[in-house]
């Protein structure tokens, strides 16, 4: 009788791991260090060695387990084919498969937004939901898209690359994937900080944030949050970007909701509101409806998704 699952969310940094119930329950967590060093030749074999330790801890069988869903750094195919993962040091090859060999259990792979996206839509913020858009606002900007229950990879995986859709033609920054004009240029963390600092030298509005050395996409909504007038104007722009972005996104999908997540989504109501307001402004008049959430599974969403998806 198959009572647990594994799921595995693979960062550039760590290697998150969460053991299940198949009823959806986290029954423990822990991570280990991802190594990068040669091509990341050893992610894989440290993550079966990982598991099968923690199943000799709790004296499970591996007739007890259903399997193992492991989501990771870059597009990956239907059938577990990782199309470069630049941060991990990887190039094209079956991860599934080779996981899968390495622990005797069945293996599902998929992209960590895909996969974070699936955990908030089983057991988060979009657990109400059928229909779900998610988008995670962290170093980059992330997404995933949950149709009728089903996860949309696309033919090369890369279904639900939101942070890659060109929203601005005149852009002259480069985006980390060679395109201008990207949502995440705007968008992510790194893309707010970006716009402030750009703000800081084009006027000489006065801001508390020009006396912070090194200013957080933290630091900008909580200077928003206590009325600094720079910081409330940089939060608009936020909002007026995504919530463009989000209404160009409903009227291709059209979702019940979209969960957003990541570092930046902790900015809680003063960002949903200022996303929503241009949300509205922009959305074709049939999605003017689409609910609003904000992810609830924090970084414990990519092990959730995994989990759901080798379910």
């Amino acid at each position: 009788m198959e009572k647990y699952v594994f799921g595995v969310d693979i960062g550039g940094t760590t290697v998150k791991i969460g053991l299940f119930s198949v009823e959806g329950e986290l029954l423990d967590k822990w991570e280990i260090t991802t190594r990068t060093d040669d091509g990341g030749a050893y992610i894989l074999s440290d993550i079966a060695k990982s598991i099968d330790e923690k199943l000799e801890e709790k004296g499970i069988a591996k007739d007890e387990v259903k399997g193992i869903g492991m989501g990771v750094p870059g597009p990956v195919r239907e059938d577990g084919t990782v199309i470069k993962c630049v941060n991990l040091g990887w190039g094209i090859f079956n991860a599934a498969e080779e996981l899968s060999s390495l622990t005797g259990l069945p293996v599902k792979a998929g992209n960590d937004a895909n996969m974070a996206a699936l955990g908030e839509y089983w057991q988060g913020g979009g657990k109400d939901y059928n229909n779900v858009v998610m988008v995670t606002l962290g170093t980059g900007v992330g997404g995933g898209i949950i149709l009728n229950g089903k996860m949309i990879a696309g033919v090369n995986g890369a279904g639900g690359e939101i942070g890659h859709m060109t929203i601005d033609l005149d852009e002259s920054d480069v985006c980390n994937c060679g395109k201008k004009g990207c949502l995440e240029q705007y968008a992510s963390a790194t893309g707010i900080v970006r716009l402030a600092n750009r703000a800081l030298q084009a006027s000489d509005k006065p801001s508390k944030l020009r006396e912070v050395k090194y200013i957080s996409a933290k630091e900008i909504f909580d200077a928003a949050k206590n009325g600094d007038n720079l910081a409330l104007d940089l939060v608009e722009e936020h909002g007026r970007r995504l919530g463009y972005a989000l209404a160009n996104i409903a009227c291709v999908i059209d979702p019940e909701v979209f969960v957003i997540g990541g570092g930046v989504s902790r900015a809680g109501d003063i960002l949903l509101d200022a996303t929503k307001k241009y949300f509205q402004e922009f959305a074709f008049h049939a999605c003017k409806t689409t609910q609003f959430e904000l992810a609830r599974l924090g970084n414990d969403a990519g092990m959730y998704g995994g989990a759901a998806s080798a379910l």
